[in-house]
């Protein structure tokens, strides 16, 4: 059995094909677009998905100031930082957040599901997100995804 359809086939830095996606973030809500997102950026929706390589999509998110919330997590779900000086921890509100900068929303959910490791910071770099249907990446021809057909 040493045929070619018997072999597992891994990808590579210069095999994995990677495409510009464009995804419309308007009605949806926060966890769904970002776990979505995610899988596209880590390229789990691909066939030739190999864990340690960066394999996933560009992606683009468009409308980042008409995702949504459920439930009362404007008021309630907070982002915590640190100064780096004692009695620095700062909190804000998921609406405070979103009142500064709507697209940070989504850029951290979207983080915190890719992997804590030196992949996870070359894939977040894959990602770009946009307040309003105006986006710097018209050149790469990104292609428009329904966020329901991905897995």
């Amino acid at each position: 059995m040493d045929t070619l359809s018997y072999k597992t086939i891994a990808a590579n830095k210069s095999t994995a094909d990677k495409l510009w996606v464009l995804v419309d973030a308007e009605g949806q809500t926060l966890g769904r677009l970002a776990s979505k997102v995610a899988i596209l950026l880590r390229g789990k929706h691909k066939p030739n998905f190999t864990p340690h390589v960066d394999c996933g999509d560009n992606v683009v998110v468009v409308n980042a100031s008409k995702v949504n919330l459920t439930g009362k997590k404007w008021e309630d779900k907070t982002y915590i930082r640190y100064t780096g000086y004692p009695g620095g921890q700062r909190t804000l509100t998921a609406n405070q957040l979103f009142e500064k900068n709507p697209s940070t929303i989504i850029e951290k959910s979207v983080k915190g599901m890719l992997p804590k490791n030196k992949l996870g910071a070359t894939l977040f770099r894959n990602l770009h997100v946009y307040n309003d249907t105006n986006h710097n990446q018209e050149a790469q021809k990104p292609v428009s995804i329904n966020l329901n057909d991905v897995n």
